[in-house]
């Protein structure tokens, strides 16, 4: 094939899938450029957060929201918990309104004891010369 034929080619192809799929440019059909997989990534990520904070907001009242944010600088595992916990009862439909900071507390002390970690001592005695076995009176 000529470099013509080629080129038509390429470009009837582009607008077959150009109306297949909306505009997309070049490089969202090319997947192998990584700065626009990590750009994808990076904005799934942002829309995921957004997400998160306006179902947090129409759960939690403002003081609840203000102890959860305090809660995350200090122990972001812990309220990471708790906020997919208080998601998860929302989409279950299992909330009645929203959470005021008393409930927000019942609901951290609730995942405190799930996640709570026992810890047992363990004394290993090593038997050495013991002073008693011997009678130097």
């Amino acid at each position: 094939m000529a470099d013509d034929e080629l080129e038509a080619i390429r470009q009837q192809r582009m607008a077959e899938l150009q109306s297949k799929h909306g505009s997309l440019s070049w490089n969202q059909m090319n997947p192998g450029d990584s700065s626009n997989d990590q750009q994808g990534q990076q904005e799934a990520k942002q829309r995921e957060t957004e997400m998160r904070n306006s179902i947090l907001a129409q759960v939690l009242d403002q003081s609840a929201r203000a102890r959860l944010s305090n809660l995350a600088l200090v122990k972001p595992e812990k309220a990471k918990a708790v906020e997919n916990y208080l998601i998860q009862m929302a989409r279950m439909g299992q909330l009645g309104g929203k959470i005021s900071e008393t409930g927000l507390i019942d609901i951290l002390e609730k995942v405190s004891q799930q996640t709570e970690k026992k810890t047992t001592v363990k004394f290993n005695r090593r038997k050495v010369m013991d002073s008693d076995d011997e009678d130097d009176d």
